[in-house]
């Protein structure tokens, strides 16, 4: 059985079952910084309605940081692209954010509000490669509502979105 976690957010509660049985390396990663607390406190620093929300920098912990974004665990994490587990940017998933390079994810998530199929890792349409490791299973409709937020410069949301916890269920 897949574990499952809980996302305490300022809007209400998701529940997220991660792929660890076909994404170890980030599921793992993942997992180990609930574990740790990690994402207890931090903030959606990243919302693009149609597209998706984002969370995991470290430096959201601040939410009117102008680095908002840029923070990480301090070290990044193997990409991860099995052929067995081609699981599509699709609405409610969540998928590892990199800055583009290879290698370069940490510990910031998004999880999709629309089918981006271009940002999987086997399109070749874009050279955006975003691995989906977990899907949200319940509250979907918090999703929306983050989604709905009204934002200000940088997608940024104008009332702060915390991540009040994210814990094992």
């Amino acid at each position: 059985m897949r574990p499952l976690v809980t996302m305490e957010t300022s809007k209400g509660n998701v529940t997220i079952e991660v792929f660890s049985d076909k994404m170890p390396i980030t599921s793992s990663n993942f997992l180990d910084l609930i574990d740790n607390g990690y994402y207890n406190g931090l903030h959606f620093h990243r919302v693009i309605k149609g597209f998706m929300i984002q969370g995991g920098c470290s430096i959201s912990r601040d939410p009117s940081s102008p680095r908002c974004g840029t923070g990480g665990p301090g070290y990044t994490i193997q990409d991860e692209h099995p052929d067995d587990a081609r699981f599509s940017n699709d609405v409610g998933t969540l998928s590892m954010a990199n800055t583009g390079r290879p290698n370069s994810g940490g510990a910031q998530f998004f999880i999709n509000t629309n089918h981006n199929s271009f940002l999987d890792w086997w399109d070749m349409s874009t050279p955006s490669k975003h691995p989906v490791f977990a899907k949200v299973t319940d509250g979907m409709d918090i999703i929306r509502d983050i989604e709905n937020s009204p934002t200000g410069m940088g997608d940024k949301p104008v009332e702060p979105i915390q991540i009040i916890s994210i814990k094992r269920c």
